[in-house]
C-alpha cells in the first residue's frame, strides 16, 4: 500500500480546512494507480526552523500561506526544489506578478484590461541617496492632466494589493487629489472604470475547472456571492473559462479568482491576480461545498499521479499565438488549449470518472449533517456579533441545503 501525502499550509482559515480534512476521512479512497493501492493522508503544516537538506513529507501542498509568511513561502520553495513537491500555486509567481505585471501580461496577450497608469508614490521611505536620486530623475507631473488621460471615474488601488484594501472610486480631479495625497508610500494604480456595466462575475479557478459566480461588489460581504446559476450564455461560459484557464494556466496558478465585468457585451478581467482567492463559507455559502468536492479533487489527482511542478513557464507558446495575428476570441481559445495541455485535462477527467465518483455522495452527505453546521457556526463566530450567531448560521447552512437539493435535482 502507498501513502500519499497532502499538506496544508494555512492562515486564518478555518472552514475549508476542516470540510477538506473531515471529507477524506470519511471517503477514505483506496485508488489502484499504476497496479499499486494507493492511500491518502493530510496534515498541516507548522511554522518552525527547518535544515535546508531536511526531507519533505509531502506529496502535495495546498498553500495559503505564503503572502504573509515567509518562512512558509521558503520552506516550500526549498521543497518543489530539492523533494519535487507539488505546490498550489507556484511559489515564484506568487512572489513576483503583483497585479501591476499581470495587467501587463494579459494586456500583451490582447485580453481587453481596462486603462491602467501607473503613479509614483506621494512619499518615500527615508534612505540614503533617495534625495538626489528624485533631485536627477523624479519629473514633476499634472495629476489632473494623468486623471483626465484615465478617464472619470477611475479608481485608484495599490499597484500589488488585494481585498480592496486602499481602494477609492475616483470621480473627479479634487477626488483624485485627495486620494494620492493619503495614499502615503504605497504605489498606486489609477484604472478605468467599466460603467455601466450589467454583470460582474467572479471565475473561480481550480486546476481545469472553473466556476462562474454572479457577483455584486455594492452587497454585504456574505450576500456579494449571488446564488443563481443561470446568468451566462453557452458562449459566455465558454470565453469566460477560456480566460480564467488562460490566466491560471499562464503564471502557474492552480487556484485563482478572475473578476470580469461586462459592458456591452465585452467581458473586461479587471482584477486577476489572486492567488490565493477567498474561500470562506461566510461568503462563498451556496458555492462553498463545490470549493471544498473540487480542492479535494485536484489535489488528489496531484498527489495519485505525482504531477511534476511547472516551474519554469511556457509564456514562449502563448506569445507565438499572439504573433499570429489572430481574432480575440480565436487567440484566446487557442491560448486556453494550452491550459488546458497544462492542466492534464483529459487525464484528469478519466481519472476522475475512473477514481472519484464515490466523493460526490460523500459529500452531499457530509453537508447536510450536523457536523458541517457547527464547521459554519464557529467560523460565523469569529466574524459576527454574539447576537447574530443563530441568525448567520442558518442563513449559510440554508443556502448550503439548497446546494445540495440542486445537485440531487
Amino acid at each position: 500500500m502507498m501513502t500519499r501525502r497532502i499538506g496544508l499550509s494555512l492562515g486564518a482559515d478555518l472552514c475549508w480546512p476542516v470540510c477538506y480534512e473531515e471529507i477524506l476521512e470519511r471517503w477514505a479512497p483506496q485508488l489502484e494507480i499504476g497496479g499499486e493501492q494507493v492511500r491518502f493522508e493530510v496534515s498541516r503544516l507548522d511554522i518552525e526552523p527547518f535544515d535546508l537538506k531536511q526531507a519533505c513529507p509531502y506529496d502535495v501542498v495546498l498553500d495559503r500561506l505564503t503572502h504573509w509568511y515567509h518562512t512558509s513561502r521558503e520552506w516550500i520553495k526549498k521543497s518543489v526544489v530539492m523533494d519535487d513537491l507539488y505546490v498550489l500555486n507556484n511559489p515564484w509567481t506568487l512572489q513576483s506578478m503583483e497585479k501591476q505585471t499581470t495587467y501587463c501580461a494579459m494586456m500583451d496577450l490582447g485580453l481587453p484590461v481596462p486603462d491602467t497608469w501607473m503613479l509614483p508614490p506621494k512619499e518615500y521611505e527615508p534612505v540614503p541617496d533617495l534625495e538626489h536620486t528624485l533631485e536627477r530623475y523624479a519629473k514633476l507631473f499634472d495629476l489632473e492632466e494623468v486623471g483626465a488621460k484615465v478617464g472619470y471615474p477611475h479608481f485608484m488601488k495599490p499597484y500589488d494589493g488585494g481585498a480592496w484594501v486602499a481602494v477609492t472610486r475616483i470621480e473627479n480631479p479634487e477626488q483624485l487629489k485627495t486620494a494620492y495625497d493619503n495614499s502615503g508610500r504605497r504605489i498606486m494604480h489609477l484604472q478605468q472604470a467599466i460603467e455601466p456595466f450589467d454583470l460582474f462575475v467572479r471565475c473561480l479557478g481550480i486546476g481545469p475547472d472553473v466556476r462562474f459566480i454572479r457577483y455584486d461588489p455594492t452587497a454585504p460581504l456574505h450576500e456579494r456571492y449571488q446564488t443563481d446559476t443561470d446568468f451566462l450564455t453557452s458562449e459566455e461560459k465558454s470565453l469566460l473559462r477560456d480566460m480564467t484557464l488562460t490566466i491560471n494556466s499562464f503564471f502557474g496558478w492552480d487556484f485563482n479568482s478572475c473578476e470580469v465585468i461586462r459592458k456591452d457585451g465585452v467581458f473586461y478581467p479587471i482584477d486577476f491576480a489572486n492567488a490565493c482567492p477567498d474561500s470562506q463559507v461566510t461568503s462563498l455559502h451556496y458555492h462553498f461545498p463545490w470549493l471544498v468536492k473540487t480542492m479535494l479533487q485536484w489535489s488528489i489527482f496531484c498527489a495519485a499521479t505525482n504531477r511534476p511542478m511547472r516551474t519554469n513557464l511556457d509564456w514562449h507558446r502563448y506569445h507565438a499565438i499572439r504573433d499570429e495575428k489572430l481574432t480575440y476570441r480565436e487567440s484566446l481559445s487557442a491560448y486556453a488549449d494550452i491550459a488546458r495541455q497544462n492542466f492534464d485535462f483529459d487525464q484528469f477527467e478519466e481519472f476522475r470518472r475512473s477514481h472519484l465518483g464515490g466523493l460526490d455522495e460523500v459529500t452531499w452527505t457530509y453537508f447536510g449533517e450536523p457536523r458541517a453546521k457547527e464547521v459554519i457556526r464557529a467560523k460565523v463566530e469569529t466574524l459576527f456579533p454574539d447576537d447574530e450567531h443563530d441568525e448567520f448560521t442558518e442563513l449559510f447552512w440554508e443556502h448550503i441545503q439548497a446546494w445540495r437539493r440542486n445537485e440531487s435535482s
